[in-house]
């Protein structure tokens, strides 16, 4: 149930959102479906408790694509991806490190280190909180930078590069009639988190066709091979982003190009996965191009939420007692290419960041059903990549 007004904290709920800022086409190559830049840096907003609507508070100016965000565990730190930044003789990205001011939100910038990789396209905190993990899409690479006493960024600490062999241009798992290709020209490392107690590491490789695990020294921030080091995806299928099931022992990836998501069950002492289940993110008659883009677990672990890019929607999944997903449904974006989406702290309304659309588009969420109701409301913002939520009443 929401709050009555005069329940309501006094101090605002806050979103971020990451954007494409820069004419890509002048820093990357040619042959990457690019998009066209009309973001302007990170975008701040205040979120109406009640109704979910954004109202813009500011934008921290960046033309280098802060399209990657995440928050540090105390929630006073935020760190961005610069996916166009280019640096150094190896031309590499930069991550950068800011304050948030506990009061209004706002943003100070403290400083940006080299991500280890160029493109940089994830980031996500350690559990401990002493480091962030960096995945290096156009790099092929991860790194490790540490987060320093005062929240700015360290130099990497480690810095791995994918090497194998690179998956075909069809997916294997592709709908009929589908022209899917984004990434197997050669290795692009996607995304990089922790596992829930934080012992392993593991990452994605679209181009490769694969999940990495690593074991993770969380006092020097080394990642050393795994028991079981690799995970292979059908060739082609290109896996993307995946997220954890809160009991820490299923794991949902999903797949760029061939539109599925695959239920691993996970050992936590090894590192070791899985596969149980593969299942389609788009409606049985579906025929033609799609790319898959993010993969939530609902917080009580009850529904999983896939985007479907050219198809435009989010397809919901309930989640049996033995992890596998049933599809119970789907709701279009309201826009175009949706790249993620993210749930305010309470998990009652869903912000779909619409990329080619230029907005964010907002989703009241049926906690018992898992189903999306459209509000409404919509945020005007040029490329939107990715939202994070901060709710500084519990700051106080």
């Amino acid at each position: 149930m929401r709050l009555a007004t005069s329940q309501e904290p006094s101090a605002p709920l806050i979103a971020y959102v990451g954007t494409f800022s820069s004419p890509l086409h002048d820093v990357l190559p040619t042959q990457v479906d690019l998009p066209p830049g009309n973001g302007r840096g990170i975008h701040i907003f205040q979120i109406d408790r009640r109704s979910g609507a954004l109202t813009p508070s500011r934008v921290v100016e960046s033309g280098t694509s802060p399209s990657c965000l995440a928050l540090n565990a105390a929630r006073d730190r935020l760190y961005s991806a610069n996916e166009t930044d280019r640096v150094g003789e190896a031309q590499e990205g930069t991550v950068s490190a800011y304050a948030i001011n506990p009061l209004d939100g706002d943003l100070k910038f403290l400083n940006s280190v080299s991500s280890g990789g160029s493109g940089p396209t994830y980031v996500s905190v350690h559990p401990s909180g002493r480091f962030l993990l960096v995945a290096n899409y156009f790099g092929g690479s991860i790194a490790v930078l540490p987060i320093l006493a005062d929240g700015c960024l360290g130099e990497a600490s480690d810095v791995k590069r994918d090497s194998g062999t690179i998956g075909p241009a069809r997916a294997t798992n592709a709908p009929p009639g589908s022209y899917a290709f984004s990434g197997h020209d050669r290795t692009h490392a996607h995304m990089i988190a922790a596992d829930p107690a934080g012992r392993h590491v593991l990452h994605a490789d679209l181009g490769l066709d694969a999940i990495f695990v690593w074991v993770f020294d969380d006092e020097r921030g080394i990642l050393t091979p795994a028991e079981a080091p690799q995970t292979s995806l059908p060739p082609g299928d290109g896996p993307r982003h995946f997220d954890f099931h809160p009991n820490g022992r299923w794991l949902y990836s999903i797949q760029e190009e061939g539109s599925t998501i695959v239920r691993f069950d996970y050992d936590s002492a090894t590192g070791s996965l899985a596969a149980q289940q593969t299942i389609s993110t788009l409606p049985p008659a579906f025929v033609g191009s799609n790319f898959c883009s993010e993969i939530l677990v609902s917080k009580d672990g009850r529904f999983v939420y896939a985007g479907n890019r050219l198809h435009d929607s989010i397809a919901i999944f309930a989640v049996s007692d033995s992890g596998d997903l049933t599809h119970v449904g789907e709701e279009w974006t309201r826009g175009n290419y949706p790249r993620s989406f993210g749930f305010d702290p309470q998990g009652e309304f869903l912000y779909c960041c619409n990329q080619r659309g230029d907005n964010v588009a907002i989703f009241a969420v049926d906690r018992d059903r898992g189903g999306l109701t459209f509000t409404g409301h919509y945020a005007a913002v040029g490329n939107p990549s990715m939202i994070v939520c901060l709710d500084l009443a519990k700051l106080q």
